[in-house]
């Protein structure tokens, strides 16, 4: 059984498998030729590895980074990272997340298929790390291994079809179509950032309008500017960290100076493999998504990691992770000041939920909008994690935590359920199932109410 489940894990856990398969299954459902089959499985699968290298190279590139700011300016705290608190939780937790994230995906197509929330969750990794929270949560306070599965599936399955639904209004705006949806746990906080944007923005003065100086043209190149911007970043912090340190720790004896500046390169190269997976992706996945969508879950969309929108403002991809690396540090400033546990600025979550915050806050408010909004971004993704601390168990003790936002809204329903009984864990996941379905049925209703009254309106008068 626990190869079985260790097999699955393996399988499922692999977003580029997972997007293959999901390509393959549709063009099989369209009847394509074998050979337009193979080729766009193939593309979709190699897309996205593509982009998954792309992540990897600007995660290798910020984690020293991470390590250097907190020698350079002496702090000491919690740092939310998802892969540091996966690593222990499926240690002690793995087959229960397992079953959770197996079940979870079974439930999210379910709905899909029965409701309006047409959204197909496509991040395999990310919703493994929320079925790992989910399990540590109902586990960690007393429900047992079947009944963590069982409504923790349910859980797993609601929020990943009803967190990329918080995000479409906005992905609609910056992507100018309905077609691909964003699946990430750091929905809640990228959807805040494009109501911010809503709110306090103007979308006519667009991150990517920004007027440059004609002898300052090679800024209007998005990896000139990111390259320049995180060489003046690396190369302050690395002053201030000292030579010694950084020579030492991080990058084995090579000229302190030099590896600044490479570590800013290879960060603005993992940005440019990013852009270049992204495009692959988008141009196979969705002309195969569509056989899945008109055969088994009608008008459905995929729901892709979060640098699927990189690519419709390069601008706002650094202006947002800025900005929510500034909103990190500013809630970090407030932890120090009123004193308790400190929330270290998360590189990763800032660059992957900053960036994308930015794009959807520009779509909505332009250049204030993608500053402001990522700015929030900043600042939940850093009290988020310290409020769901406390319902992690043992697993809270560590000296790390889940980052994103959903995490912590998620976290902190569970947790605080939980908390009061278990019953008001079944209750709380029950009336948001039927919710989900009594919302969907009723705005079906609204929908043929308004087209028929549409229709009678164009009926010519006898």
């Amino acid at each position: 059984m626990n190869s079985v489940l260790q097999n699955l894990l393996d399988v499922f856990r692999e977003p580029s498998v997972i997007v293959g398969l999901i390509a393959l299954l549709g063009l099989l459902l369209q009847r394509k030729s074998l050979s337009d089959t193979i080729k766009g499985t193939t593309k979709a699968f190699v897309g996205f590895l593509v982009l998954a290298a792309g992540a990897g190279v600007v995660s290798d590139a910020l984690t020293p980074f991470g390590e250097m700011f907190q020698h350079a300016f002496g702090v000491q705290g919690v740092v939310p990272n998802n892969e540091a608190i996966v690593g222990k939780v499926l240690t002690d937790y793995g087959s229960q997340a397992a079953l959770i994230f197996f079940f979870g995906m079974v439930v999210n197509v379910l709905l899909a298929r029965f409701t309006r929330f047409k959204f197909i969750y496509m991040s395999g990794h990310v919703a493994l790390y929320l079925a790992a929270m989910i399990a540590v949560i109902l586990i960690a306070n007393g429900f047992s291994s079947w009944q963590a599965v069982l409504w923790g599936a349910i859980a797993q399955g609601l929020i990943t079809t009803l967190s990329p639904a918080l995000v479409q209004p906005w992905m609609r705006k910056a992507t100018k179509n309905d077609n691909v949806a964003l699946g990430h746990t750091g929905n809640f906080g990228i959807a805040t950032s494009g109501l911010v944007g809503k709110l306090f923005g103007n979308p006519e003065k667009s991150t990517e309008d920004l007027k440059i100086p004609k002898g300052l043209g090679f800024l209007r190149d998005t990896t000139v500017v990111i390259a320049s911007s995180m060489g003046v970043i690396y190369l302050l912090v690395t002053l201030v960290a000292g030579p010694g340190y950084v020579e030492d720790k991080l990058s084995g004896g090579q000229w302190y100076l030099l590896w600044a500046v490479m570590q800013a390169g290879k960060f603005a190269a993992g940005v440019f493999i990013i852009l270049a997976g992204v495009r692959v992706v988008l141009a196979e996945i969705i002309p195969a998504f569509k056989g899945i969508s008109e055969k088994l879950v009608p008008n459905a969309r995929p729901a892709l990691d979060v640098p699927i929108v990189f690519t419709f403002a390069p601008n706002a991809v650094l202006i947002g992770f800025l900005s929510s690396f500034v909103g990190g540090l500013i809630g970090m400033g407030i932890l120090v000041a009123v004193g308790g546990t400190i929330i270290i600025p998360g590189i990763v979550a800032h660059f992957m939920t900053g960036a994308a915050s930015g794009v959807l806050g520009n779509a909505t408010g332009g250049r204030r909008g993608a500053v402001l909004g990522a700015m929030v971004n900043g600042l939940m993704i850093t009290f988020l994690p310290l409020l769901v601390l406390p319902y992690l168990g043992d697993v809270g003790l560590q000296n790390s935590t889940f980052s994103d936002a959903d995490f912590g809204v998620s976290g902190l329903l569970l947790g605080g359920a939980v908390h009061v009984s278990h019953a008001a864990v079944i209750g709380l996941i029950v009336c948001a199932l039927v919710a989900v379905f009594v919302g969907s049925a009723l705005t079906t209703r609204r929908q043929a109410a308004k087209e028929a009254s549409t229709t009678s309106e164009k009926l010519p008068t006898a």
